[in-house]
């Protein structure tokens, strides 16, 4: 189970707001090149996002899928490709003084991916979510501002 955490300089809040952006996830999941919401209803349970991963001349169509959210504390997808199966992600925000300790876990659930999964599958999940969450920073950062400590 890969779980891996980040500090983002900013209250739980804006990190929310970018994780409840339809719009903004192909900014800060690596993989997607294109996203689309199937559902105006994003975040919500049952909600969906379709999307294209591209590599090289290949490309992977694949729908996320809210299974759980707690607005500004927990979102819980089920990321599904067809051929490959589903994996969960699990997204936890924790206020950390004026910041938030996001944490992410991940696993797959079903299919070829869970039946491979393995300590050097495990390794390629870490290296995921060290880019992701520090994209997820990056945006969160630039779209809302300098944070003023008291």
């Amino acid at each position: 189970m890969a779980v891996r955490h980040q500090l983002i300089r900013r209250p739980p809040q804006a990190v929310w707001a970018v994780l409840a952006d339809p719009d903004a996830y192909g900014e800060w999941v690596v993989g997607p090149s294109e996203s689309t919401p199937l559902d105006g209803a994003w975040p919500g349970v049952g909600s969906r996002l379709r999307y294209t991963v591209r590599l090289g001349p290949w490309s992977l169509d694949g729908v996320t899928t809210v299974r759980h959210t707690e607005p500004g504390r927990e979102l819980e997808l089920e990321a599904s490709f067809k051929s490959l199966g589903t994996a969960r992600i699990f997204l936890q925000l924790r206020p950390w003084g004026g910041e938030t300790l996001v944490v992410c876990d991940e696993h797959p659930l079903r299919g070829i991916g869970g039946t491979l999964h393995n300590p050097a599958t495990e390794a390629l999940l870490q290296l995921r979510h060290r880019g992701m969450l520090a994209r997820l920073a990056k945006v969160v950062e630039r779209r809302h501002g300098e944070v003023r400590h008291a």
